[in-house]
C-alpha cells in the first residue's frame, strides 16, 4: 500500500529514510526547521567561505552511507579523499599498506614509526584477541579497563587506541563503552583491507549527501518543507498530525531529531511518557571545531594531523583536501572531540592556543588573520558501557525514530544515522 508519510529532520538519518520511501513508492514530506539540509553535520557561511559545523571523517566500512551516495548519483571520487589508514603525529606515524586483510594491519603496525619492537606485537596480540572472540565481549566495561586487561603501553593508548576511540566514539577512553569500541574496531582495522580507508569530504557536509538526496527525493515526488518547525505531533484516531500542517493526516512519521529535542514533539503523545524519560537520561558529549585562516600559501605537512596532549586531537588542511578551490587555501580545521579542559577557554583563547600547538609542529607558520570556533554542544550522545538506546519503532504503531542515537551496534557516527534512517523506512515499507 501507497502510504503518506512524514519526516521530521533533514539530517543523515531523515534524508536516508526519505530515499528509500520514495523509491518504495510512498507518499513522502520531509519537515525541516532549518533552511539548511544535515541537521547536526551541516555547512555553515562565513565571511564569505562554507565551512561545516564541524569536521568529520568517514571510513571505507561505511557501505549503508557509500551505498546511499551512489544511490542518488554523487561520485565518491570528486567529493571524498580516500586515503589509506594514515595516523600522522610529530612523535609517530602508521599507515596501512594496499595489501589484502589482514596483512594489511599487521604490516602498519610492524611498520609503524615511535613504537618499541614489543609494543607493537602487543598491539597485534590485542587485535588477535578480539577476533578469536568474533569481537564479543563477555561483559562490557569501558575501553580503559579493556586496555588495562591487556596491558596496552602508553605511547600504544596515546597514539592509536584513544584517538581511534574518541574520533568514533566521541567518549573518552574511561568512560566509552569497551563493546561498541570493539565493533567499531572489527568492521574497521579487522575487515577488507578498504574498509579501513580513511574518507575525508572535500565538499561541506550538506552538498556530500543530504542536498544531492534532496534533488533525488523531490525528482520522484517527494516534498521538502524549509523553515518549517514542527512543534508537536498528536495522534487523531488512526492517523498522526503535526502542528505545522494541523489539518493533514499521516499513515505514519518517522522523528529525525536530534534526542533533546524529542521531549516537546512527543508532549501529546501519554503512551510514549517511557520512552521520554528514557531520552532524557541519556548524557551527550559535545564537539568543537576551530577555524583558523592562515594566509593562501599556508600548508601543513599532512592533509590530516594528529595532536597529543594538549587541546586539538586532530587538525585538517582544508586547501589540501579541498583541492577544487581556491578559497580553502590556508584554512585549517581543528577538531576537540568530547568535553574537556578547553571548555574553560573562550573562542579567542582556544583559537590563539591550537594556533600555538601547530607552531609546536610548524615553527614556520604565519600569524592567522581570522578564526571562528564552532560548537555542537550536543554533538553526541555519551557512548558508555550498557547504555540503553532506544528501539527504531515505538509503543505506537507507525511512529519511529531514526537517528544515530537509535539502538545499533554503532556508535554516534554518520553511518549509523544512515543506517537508523534505512532501518525505519524499511519497518514501514
Amino acid at each position: 500500500m501507497n502510504k503518506k508519510v512524514a519526516i521530521v529532520g533533514a539530517g543523515y538519518a531523515g534524508m536516508a529514510a526519505a530515499v528509500a520511501l520514495v523509491d518504495a513508492g510512498h507518499d513522502v514530506t520531509v519537515f525541516e526547521t532549518s533552511r539548511v539540509l544535515g541537521g547536526r553535520a551541516r555547512k555553515v557561511a562565513w565571511d564569505g567561505l562554507t565551512i561545516d559545523n564541524g569536521q568529520h571523517i568517514l571510513i571505507g566500512a561505511y557501505r549503508d552511507t557509500l551505498a546511499l551516495l551512489r544511490r542518488i548519483g554523487v561520485d565518491e571520487t570528486q567529493a571524498l579523499l580516500r586515503l589509506p589508514l594514515t595516523l600522522n603525529y610529530p612523535q609517530f606515524s602508521l599507515r596501512a599498506p594496499r595489501l589484502p586483510a589482514p596483512l594489511h594491519l599487521a604490516a602498519a603496525l610492524l611498520t609503524a614509526r615511535g613504537l618499541a619492537w614489543g609494543e607493537k606485537l602487543s598491539a597485534i596480540r590485542f587485535m588477535q584477541w578480539l577476533e578469536k572472540r568474533h569481537f564479543q565481549l563477555d561483559t562490557d566495561r569501558t575501553v580503559k579497563a579493556l586496555l588495562d586487561e591487556h596491558a596496552q603501553a602508553a605511547c600504544l593508548r596515546r597514539y592509536l587506541w584513544e584517538p581511534l576511540c574518541i574520533a568514533a566514539l566521541n567518549t573518552p577512553t574511561e568512560a566509552a563503552s569497551a563493546q561498541v569500541f570493539a565493533n567499531v574496531l572489527r568492521d574497521s582495522l579487522a575487515a577488507d583491507r578498504a574498509a579501513s580507508d580513511l574518507l575525508i569530504p572535500r565538499v561541506d557536509l550538506s552538498a556530500l549527501l543530504p542536498e544531492p538526496a534532496a534533488r533525488y527525493i523531490q525528482a520522484r515526488g517527494g516534498k521538502l518543507r524549509l523553515g518549517a518547525a514542527v512543534g508537536g505531533i498528536r495522534r487523531d484516531k488512526c492517523l498522526y498530525k503535526l502542528d505545522a500542517e494541523p489539518d493533514v493526516g499521516y499513515d505514519a512519521v518517522i522523528v529525525a531529531v536530534a534526542p533533546h529535542h524529542l521531549g516537546r514533539l512527543l508532549a501529546e503523545l501519554p503512551e510514549l511518557t517511557p520512552l521520554r524519560t528514557q531520552i532524557d537520561a541519556m548524557a551527550s558529549e559535545p564537539i568543537a571545531t576551530c577555524y583558523l585562516q592562515y594566509p593562501p600559501d599556508t600548508r601543513l605537512p599532512h592533509a590530516m594531523q594528529g595532536l597529543a596532549d594538549g587541546y586539538a586531537h586532530w587538525v585538517f588542511d582544508r586547501g589540501q583536501l579541498d583541492g577544487t578551490s581556491d578559497k580553502s587555501s590556508g584554512l585549517i580545521a581543528a577538531v576537540i572531540s568530547a568535553r574537556g579542559k578547553h571548555q574553560a577557554l573562550d573562542k579567542d583563547a582556544l583559537a590563539a592556543a591550537i594556533d600555538a600547538e601547530l607552531r609546536a609542529v610548524q615553527p614556520s607558520l604565519p600569524a592567522f588573520v581570522r578564526s571562528q570556533v564552532i560548537t555542537e554542544k550536543r554533538a553526541t550522545f555519551a557512548c558508555t558501557p550498557g547504555m540503553l538506546r532506544p528501539a527504531a519503532q515505538t509503543a505506537l504503531p507507525g511512529l519511529l525514530l531514526a537517528g544515530d542515537y537509535v539502538a545499533s551496534d554503532y556508535p554516534a557516527t554518520i553511518e549509523g544515522a544512515v543506517r537508523s534512517g534505512l532501518n525505519a523506512a524499511a519497518l514501514i515499507v
